[in-house]
């Protein structure tokens, strides 16, 4: 029966994941094809395997592409990002976004855009930096003989909230033009992306995706809590810093690629893991979910309101804002609220 059971659930999943991944390429194509110049479906995917003529080629894979690939892209990092955190931590608030990460990582943006004037790889290096020193700074206030995940979400908001009033307080000495470029880049946007963003995540993914493959038993088992994950020989604690930093990296490469992107990481694994029902991480399906909430946003962010273009940022948010807001009153209905 046990067995039957898991079979059960390995195929539901790879049939989730079958299915995600489809939705994600249509949504993906639906992108390349609207814009100023409506190009059909069936073309823009002739163009990506060659086969388009030169100005459907010139739109699509020059103008167009890099956005949305952006797009994919940060959003499975974002999606293994969330899936990383909540699963180490036991805590479906425990996502990048809410606990104080891509804060550090904004923080930091502002002050190289307001403060130094950089742009381009350099804000971006040093979202990476700031995101790595929120998490460093997160991990060794939170270390009581370990790291318990109450006191990791409530350090990482405390840390948050501080960034996030660095972060405004930057703003207001800044000139107006200066500012609103740091605002636009606060909410996450993908406007403007080009090919040196793909490259960047597509090495990142490259480079960590193996080493989270490597890990992710070790991250099944810190899911059975740490008595337990001590009983099986498990290292818990450079185990559990191991997978931190996998994931603190996959949120500040997609926030120094795209900026922001709120709730992205926060929503994914959830959705993941009721959509396969695994007691896992879901990390393949958290991926896809993530790169399906990014791509379906920024279809909306553009097209939706006509001539007016908004963040991608703004759109999730509007999703993800009410689902904080359900999972706090839920928990709190169940009395886990803390």
């Amino acid at each position: 029966m046990i067995a039957q059971a898991r079979a059960a659930r390995q195929a539901r999943s790879i049939a989730v994941i079958v299915a995600l991944a489809v939705i994600v390429f249509v949504s993906f194509c639906v992108s390349l094809s609207l814009g100023d110049f409506k190009i059909p479906v069936v073309d823009v995917v002739k163009t990506l395997f060659g086969g388009g003529d030169k100005a459907t080629e010139f739109i699509v894979n020059r103008l167009r592409l890099p956005r949305a690939l952006t797009g994919i892209l940060v959003g499975a990092a974002l999606g293994m990002s969330g899936a990383i955190f909540q699963s180490v931590a036991r805590n479906p608030l425990a996502s990048p976004d809410v606990i104080g990460v891509t804060y550090g990582a904004s923080a930091f943006a502002v002050f190289a855009i307001v403060t130094l004037g950089l742009t381009g790889v350099a804000v971006s290096a040093l979202a990476i930096a700031g995101a790595l020193l929120t998490a460093f700074v997160m991990y060794v206030l939170a270390w009581r003989r370990g790291v318990s995940s109450y006191r990791l979400i409530l350090v990482g908001i405390g840390i948050g909230a501080m960034a996030t009033s660095l972060t405004s307080y930057l703003l207001t000495q800044a000139r107006v033009e200066i500012a609103q470029q740091a605002l636009i880049w606060l909410t996450g946007s993908l406007n403007g992306r080009d090919w040196s963003h793909v490259r960047s995540v597509i090495i990142a993914l490259a480079v960590l995706t193996p080493v989270l493959a490597f890990l992710v038993h070790r991250l099944r088992i810190l899911q059975l809590g740490d008595e337990t994950a001590y009983g099986l020989g498990l290292r818990v604690e450079s185990s559990r810093l191991g997978l931190i930093v996998i994931g603190v990296l996959l949120a500040a490469v997609a926030t120094a690629a795209a900026g922001p992107i709120g709730f992205v990481a926060f929503v994914a694994p959830p959705i993941a893991r009721r959509l396969t029902r695994s007691p896992g991480p879901a990390m393949i399906a958290s991926a896809l979910i993530g790169a399906l909430v990014v791509s379906l946003s920024d279809l909306i962010a553009q097209h939706a309101l006509g001539n007016t273009q908004l963040p991608v940022g703004v759109i999730t948010g509007v999703v993800g804002a009410p689902y904080l807001m359900f999972l706090l009153a839920r928990s709190n209905r169940v009395g886990s609220g803390g």
